[in-house]
């Protein structure tokens, strides 16, 4: 009678065990034989009862709790427990369920975490072995599926989030987080850190002047005034300012100085203030000491300044540059001395600095965007170099040496130029100046095939189709504003063509940038300032 008693009081705990454990609970005889099974909601199972459940009849017949599995669901957990004549079995099914249920809205989450993290997105199990991947372009990474990692094996064993090294690609960071005892994910910014590895070879790297003076083709009067004041003052000590539009060789003029200088044996170093965000920037120019941030080298690395240490520094775009990080550059050309970034001890410095701008400085230190008193240490002497329509003379001249260099390194039997060719090259605008000039040369070489010289079918559609373009602009500035002057008439002009080729180029940034024969940076940066980076986007 007692038996039967406690068989009641054993059904009725069953539910409260059920909802605890997340799973099935069961009461069986000492055989196993199941007499009442609930659900986790407390819903008895009666279609199981009678059957033989295998770990409780183990559980009764050694006397002694055991764990093993359940029978209901592969893979759950289960344990049982003696109590007198019976045997009492709780599972874990439903919690399984859950996170069968979590794990299957991770798997399909995985791709978005890897796009918005910027880089690789990975779940492994309990033990580092990568499961799944999934690149940020949204395809599947199946190479290193099955690979163990140490960290996301440290992750699960101690069950806490790791941050360290993504061995997938060197300078990347990753996060390795357990969400269960079974599961876990993680993802690196892999992205951002071969984008920073790009940026920072092509601007960090140690560089030498090649060019001088005679390397720089042109005979108007403009361009002569330029270089003859430059070689002037190239023996000099003084910061120089050198003011161009993009393309018309500031960077040509400042290895010029440097080669003419008694600094020409020493170090040539440049670095483009505009294609890194400011914190690499910093790095770059005053260097940093070991431990300065996460994946800063071992021992440190010096910056540009201490790298062109009896040379020459060229920081081109330095209108880019931040306001905070001006005020630290005022400090080393005031000081003569440079501190790295996570140091304290001043190293100093003889450096001759070249900045350059395509932009007026004026301007921007009105806004409040450039300090005036850097404007002074680096306005020390001012060069100016002519855009491209300002010595249309020397178009000729320019194009017959492209064609030259590019006849030699293509193998095009091109020894001349049409005249007709050369005519709209002298009424196209050449917002890109020189380099727009070399690129389309170099495009319509690719196009020659036995002609002897360069014909307008030759060149790029946009140039050809462009003249129609200038005369519109010509036209409409003229008429809409006869007050407009020289700049402001030339400024219009080039949004017309900009916004012919984007017509062109079905909006295509890229493909209109080569349409202008220009580079994308520079179209991007035309559509800032003339307030059409918004178009067709």
């Amino acid at each position: 009678m007692s038996n039967h008693y406690d068989l009641e009081k054993l059904i009725m705990i069953l539910p409260i065990l059920a909802r605890t454990t997340g799973g099935y609970a069961t009461i069986t005889n000492s055989g196993g034989r199941r007499l009442c099974t609930v659900d986790w909601n407390g819903t008895e199972i009666k279609e199981l009862n009678d059957e033989i459940y295998d770990l409780a009849r183990d559980a009764g017949q050694q006397a002694r709790p055991l764990i093993g599995v359940s029978q209901i669901v592969d893979q759950a957990d289960a344990w049982a427990l003696p109590i007198g004549d019976y045997v009492l079995s709780c599972s874990n099914v439903e919690r399984l369920k859950r996170e069968q249920k979590f794990l299957n809205a991770l798997r399909k989450a995985l791709p978005m975490i890897a796009q918005v993290a910027g880089g690789e997105a990975v779940i492994f199990n309990d033990i580092g072995e990568r499961l799944l991947s999934y690149y940020s372009d949204g395809t599947e990474r199946h190479q290193l599926k099955g690979q163990v990692s140490k960290q996301a094996r440290q992750a699960m064993v101690s069950q806490e989030p790791v941050v360290g090294k993504s061995f997938s690609v060197n300078g990347a960071m990753a996060v390795r987080i357990p969400i269960t005892e079974k599961i876990g994910f993680g993802f690196n910014n892999e992205n951002a850190a071969r984008q920073h590895q790009k940026l920072y070879n092509e601007v960090k790297k140690f560089q030498s002047a090649s060019y001088c003076f005679e390397d720089i083709i042109g005979e108007s009067e403009v361009l002569a005034k330029t270089k003859s004041m430059a070689k002037f003052v190239a023996d000099g000590v003084s910061s120089i300012l050198i003011y161009g539009e993009t393309g018309t060789g500031k960077e040509l003029f400042a290895q010029s100085v440097h080669n003419a200088s008694e600094r020409r044996y020493r170090p040539f170093v440049a670095l483009n203030c505009g294609a890194l965000p400011a914190s690499l920037i910093e790095s770059n120019l005053f260097g940093y000491e070991e431990g300065a941030f996460t994946g800063a080298k071992k021992g440190g690395s010096p910056g540009a300044f201490e790298q062109a240490d009896g040379g020459t520094i060229f920081l081109d775009e330095i209108s880019e540059m931040e306001i905070g990080l001006q005020t630290k550059l005022l400090r080393v050309l005031q000081e003569r001395e440079v501190v790295r970034v996570g140091g304290f001890k001043a190293q100093k410095i003889d450096v001759r600095v070249i900045a350059s701008t395509n932009k007026e400085l004026n301007d921007l230190i009105a806004d409040g965007k450039f300090r005036q008193d850097l404007f002074y240490r680096l306005n020390v002497v001012q060069l100016k170099i002519p855009s491209l329509r300002e010595r249309v003379g020397d178009i000729a001249l320019l194009a017959r040496y492209f064609i030259h260099k590019f006849a030699s390194s293509f193998g095009k039997p091109i020894e001349d130029i049409d005249i007709g060719t050369l005519k709209i090259l002298q009424n196209y605008p050449w917002p890109g100046n020189v380099r727009e000039l070399q690129n389309c040369i170099e495009s319509a070489m690719n196009m020659v095939r036995e002609e002897s010289i360069l014909l307008p079918e030759h060149l790029p559609l946009y140039l050809r189709q462009g003249q129609r373009a200038l005369k519109k602009s010509v036209v409409v500035v003229e008429i809409g504003n006869e007050k407009l002057n020289l700049k402001e008439a030339l400024s219009e002009a080039e949004k017309l063509i900009i916004q012919k080729a984007l017509e062109m180029a079905k909006y295509k940034k890229v493909k209109a940038a080569r349409i202008l024969g220009i580079s994308t940076a520079t179209l991007w940066r035309k559509l800032t300032e003339y307030g059409m980076e918004r178009e067709k986007m």
